[in-house]
């Protein structure tokens, strides 16, 4: 079949490897009809190129319709249409019983003291074949892929896989009062899923925070009240004028990992690029070559008494926390990998009696597999306005 593989830092290619087959007796073969590409992919071709190898298969946002099943498999057959959730739970452990499935503990990977495996996602999770490619191998047939019905098209249902549930936890996480402030930080497909989810839930009052003219055109768009700045300075004082000088009740931090603007981090991710991986595994895993920057003007631009919610990936800590600022300012902070299972009773209704979220337009590309590593050079350097990319095999 043909997959995206991983070649390198900024090399990606689409390669003929061996189809997937059934090992387990639970396993299922999805046939990919749609998978996207995610910010957290870029990361892979980046500052998490050491944890990766040379044919590794990329993806963790697919769906498509099963074509092989396991003997023991009885929730899905041959024709089932499913959309596979990125982190691989049994659904069945203590930790998924207690809707926790990104820290399922039969997929933990303890020896590199990691939650669940990834599809698709470095060593540190598994280094599990990913699903942008022609076939997946989806394991725990029974319990985790997520059947959808046959129609509308795969946009309606493509980011049951990641997107939604991420954003989803995001702004559960956030804790915003009904008729509450929120601010998201970054307008990617997280953040600005998130400032729909927001709304959707009854925020009363969603701002939002970029610098990318697309991203903040598709937030006007859809009545959010944008900052055109990633400055603390300023966007603490702008969401300020816009809060009654009291800050918003919640934000939500959609960065995450990022070196932009920092001199320090962007010369060590450089230095990845040269650098032996089993010294920059260790610097990444112990200190990390991350910036803090959203973070801090979460913790910043928040009220008194309100609630961060972390939902970028961060790959490490450079500096510390300012906990006593956090500790005066009686700041609440939740984070983690999205429970994708955890919220499909709450979400899939949402996609199936109608668009509320605007899923259907959400993608600004949609490209064939062949095209992935013009898709993915887009999308990294944001052109074209590159906002959403589905890869259709």
């Amino acid at each position: 079949m043909r997959a995206v593989t991983w070649h390198g830092r900024g090399d990606v290619r689409v390669d003929t490897v061996p189809d997937p087959a059934i090992q387990e007796q639970t396993d299922v073969i999805v046939e990919i009809t749609s998978s996207g590409i995610c910010g957290s992919d870029l990361h892979l071709i980046e500052v998490m190129a050491p944890f990766m190898s040379v044919g590794d298969v990329m993806g963790h946002e697919p769906m498509g319709v099963v074509r092989e099943v396991g003997r023991d498999v009885t929730a899905v057959k041959p024709g089932d249409r499913v959309v596979v959730p990125f982190n691989i739970s049994c659904g069945t452990c203590w930790m998924c019983a207690e809707g926790l499935q990104s820290q399922c503990e039969t997929t933990q990977n303890r020896e590199q003291g990691m939650g669940a495996s990834l599809f698709g996602y470095t060593k540190l999770y598994g280094q599990v074949p990913g699903g942008q490619a022609e076939y997946l191998r989806v394991p725990f047939g029974n319990t985790l892929p997520i059947k959808v019905p046959d129609a509308p098209s795969d946009d309606r249902f493509v980011y049951l896989s990641d997107v939604v549930p991420t954003a989803w936890q995001a702004v559960q996480y956030a804790a915003i009062p009904q008729g509450g402030s929120v601010l998201v930080l970054g307008l990617g497909p997280i953040g600005d899923m998130a400032t729909r989810i927001a709304k959707h839930l009854g925020a009363g009052q969603v701002i939002a925070s970029d610098v990318v003219p697309e991203r903040l055109a598709r937030a006007r768009r859809n009545g959010i009240t944008v900052i055109d700045s990633t400055d603390q300075a300023e966007v603490v004082a702008r969401v300020r004028d816009l809060t009654d000088g009291r800050g918003p009740d919640a934000v939500i931090d959609a960065v995450g990992m990022e070196a932009h603007g920092s001199p320090l981090a962007w010369a060590a991710q450089k230095a990845s690029a040269v650098v032996p991986d089993a010294i920059m595994e260790k610097v990444m895993t112990v200190a990390g070559i991350d910036r803090l920057a959203a973070l801090n003007t979460a913790i910043e631009a928040v009220r008194r008494g309100g609630t961060i919610s972390l939902s970028g990936v961060y790959g490490g800590a450079t500096d510390p926390l300012p906990l006593m600022r956090m500790f005066d300012k009686q700041i609440q902070l939740r984070m983690g990998q999205a429970n994708v299972w955890r919220w499909v009773p709450d979400i899939l209704p949402l996609l199936i009696d109608g668009d509320p979220l605007g899923v259907d337009e959400f993608a600004t590309h949609r490209v064939p597999l062949e095209q992935a590593p013009e898709a993915y050079a887009n999308f990294r350097e944001k052109k074209d306005g590159a906002v959403k990319v589905l890869l259709q095999p």
